[in-house]
């Protein structure tokens, strides 16, 4: 199951939402200015204040700068061509500030008389209140809404420093600057409990005044909502926080429906990079070697498609490893690639090989949908490999045909969640967490302690639910092949290939070359050739993917070698690295707040916010 409430430091009061899929299908290349389209934003990875030359980022897509999003929303807002506008989401990360100027953007656009529409997949409060400026939000079946409210917590690092000899000795002008108090007190003193208190209140108090005014409520009435929190897809219809429950396919019918079958999708509106030659290094030896190779892929005979499910299951697009392809089977990268082998005359049948111990419930179903759209028109075929279990089970078990090896392991048809405390861990650090909380549920997912029973009781109902559906997945697919009800079968068991056979979890047993030969068979190929979709990268492709930038995580994981711990130190060598495993956030939280030191040491006064308020 996918670890929901990721959390992120908030110095400068930012905001981080998971991984969603875009709708790159729709990126029609040629459209010229007086043709009727929709606006499509896929918003992907941190959103940058200041813009920066295209020429320092490799791969796909850049990052994009707020004011050149900002300035590409008018344009799709003043262009009497452009219907309406799409926003979807895939690890966008963006501040406080930078959120509700977006919502603002969108909210005028709404204003103006154009539909703003936002496509979910899953949402915390602050994705959810920039989604509540939308005239429609559009939510996948198991995707989920955690509106919990904000949960703040800031480190105090006085007993570590204890610990490591280090003492700091610090003076302040103004009772309320409170910069130092993490390195010099275990808790905040009252003036700065007092000033994170109205803080709290205001951040708090901002979204649900969005919220309320996006969706027609009151404020109270959005109150009440925060603290029922968190809701599932259908729960979150129910009571009026999104205006769709609906897969991937439905909710571009419903584009289609409304806007006319004619009516064109803008990837990325606005953007004039799509048709530039790369100008960084390695994009231009691809485009080089793109050039030297002949450019477009050759057209294809009658082909049998090969998509591969080959690793945990995550959202989002596939991550890449320059050593060994992929590292991972994300949920938007499968999805097109069975969308494109579903597009393509040439593609008579389709055998998708699962080789994965499953992962995210929610990139599970996507992909299970997306198998659905593939069976509707060819014969689809799934090959299991080493482990096809639990989510390797989900997006398996709605195929035509299943084959098995007799000792692959499979079904766990089950679901798990949970979290991990560490506290311990950061006592015997010697740091001290003190956590403020506005909306009933909102330390839900908190590291600190385990669930109270009240929101015991929530994870399990909401864990419960996506079982059901698992279970109505394998019923619906497998039918009367089941050989026992399907409670005897699921409950997180595990089979070996032939015992699932014998279950009637799958159908035959036999492998990848007996699946491709059972799909042509089935299309009626006596000739076919065999396809991998999506094509393999190239080295080119691999080396500009692998050295296209740092994430957060990885600059903070590089940048605890700095000069204040050093190498050596058993706190850098024993504490920091186990820590930013289990809970990256804090420790970044953490990190900053060290660095503080680093400061004083080369600068002697600071001006510096306050403590570092790591918020989910």
């Amino acid at each position: 199951m996918k670890r929901v409430g990721v959390g992120v430091s908030l110095a400068l009061l930012g905001w981080s939402q998971a991984a969603a899929p875009a709708l790159g299908q729709f990126n029609i290349p040629g459209l010229t200015p007086d043709e009727e389209k929709i606006a499509l934003f896929e918003l992907r990875g941190q959103l940058l204040e200041k813009p920066q030359d295209q020429m320092f980022f490799l791969g796909e897509d850049p990052p994009i700068s707020l004011k050149e999003l900002l300035d590409r929303i008018v344009q799709a807002r003043e262009d009497d061509n452009v219907k309406a506008i799409v926003m979807t989401f895939d690890g966008a990360s963006m501040g406080m500030a930078q959120l509700e100027e977006v919502r603002s953007a969108l909210r005028q656009t709404r204003d103006a008389g154009k539909d703003v529409v936002i496509r979910l997949e899953e949402a915390q409060t602050g994705l959810y209140a920039l989604a509540s400026g939308a005239s429609r939000i559009s939510i996948a079946p198991t995707g989920d809404v955690w509106l919990t409210g904000i949960y703040g917590e800031s480190p105090y690092l006085k007993g570590m420093l204890d610990k490591i000899g280090i003492q700091a000795d610090f003076e302040h002008m103004g009772a309320y600057k409170s910069a130092a108090e993490p390195l010099t007190r275990t808790g905040p003193s009252k003036e700065s409990e007092e000033m994170t208190n109205w803080l709290l209140d205001g951040i708090y108090d901002g979204l649900v005044d969005m919220i309320a005014e996006g969706r027609d409520m009151k404020p109270d009435k959005v109150r009440a909502l925060i603290d029922d929190g968190p809701y599932t897809a259908e729960r979150a219809k129910d009571v009026g926080l999104v205006d769709a429950v609906e897969h991937h396919d439905e909710f571009v019918d419903h584009l289609k429906r409304r806007y006319g079958q004619d009516t064109r999708i803008a990837r990325n509106y606005g953007d004039s990079k799509d048709e530039a030659v790369p100008t960084d290094f390695f994009g231009a030896m691809q485009y080089m070697f793109s050039l030297f190779m002949g450019g477009e892929e050759a057209a294809h005979g009658d082909s049998v498609a090969v998509v591969y499910v080959e690793g945990p299951i995550v959202t989002g697009k596939s991550p890449q490893s320059l050593f060994g392809g992929e590292s991972g089977a994300g949920s938007t990268s499968i999805r097109r690639a069975l969308e494109k082998a579903a597009s393509d005359e040439s593609v008579k049948a389709v055998v998708m090989r699962v080789d994965s111990p499953g992962g995210s419930a929610l990139a599970s179903d996507i992909i299970w949908r997306a198998t659905q759209e593939v069976a509707r028109d060819k014969p689809f075929v799934v090959s299991m490999g080493n482990v096809a279990g639990s989510g390797g089970y989900y997006v398996a078990c709605g195929a035509r045909h299943i084959f098995a090896d007799a000792n692959t392991i499979t079904a766990s048809i089950g679901v798990v969640g949970g979290k991990l405390i560490t506290t311990g861990l950061w006592d015997w650090a010697g740091v001290n967490w003190v956590a403020h909380q506005r909306g009933k549920n909102a330390g839900i997912l908190n590291t600190s302690r385990p669930f109270n029973d009240d929101e015991r009781k929530r994870i399990i109902d909401w864990m419960d639910e996506v079982y059901g559906v698992f279970k109505s997945h394998v019923v619906a697919g497998r039918g009367k092949k089941l050989a026992k009800p399907i409670d005897e079968i699921a409950g997180g068991r595990v089979f070996t290939g032939e015992q699932a056979h014998k279950l009637g979890l799958v159908d035959r047993i036999g492998g990848l070359e007996d699946a491709i030969r059972y799909a042509a068979d089935q299309a009626n190929l006596t000739e076919y050739e065999v396809r991998v979709i999506p094509k393999p990268k190239t080295i080119f492709d691999m080396l500009s993917e692998a050295f296209g930038g740092q994430t957060d995580d990885e600059q903070v994981s590089t940048s605890l070698t700095g000069s204040l711990l050093k190498p050596d130190s058993a706190l850098m060598q024993q504490i920091l690295p186990v820590l930013q495993q289990l809970d990256p956030q804090r420790v970044k939280a953490v990190w900053r707040t060290l660095m503080r030191l680093d400061l004083i040491h080369r600068e002697g006064v600071i001006t510096m916010m306050p403590e570092e308020l790591v918020i989910r």
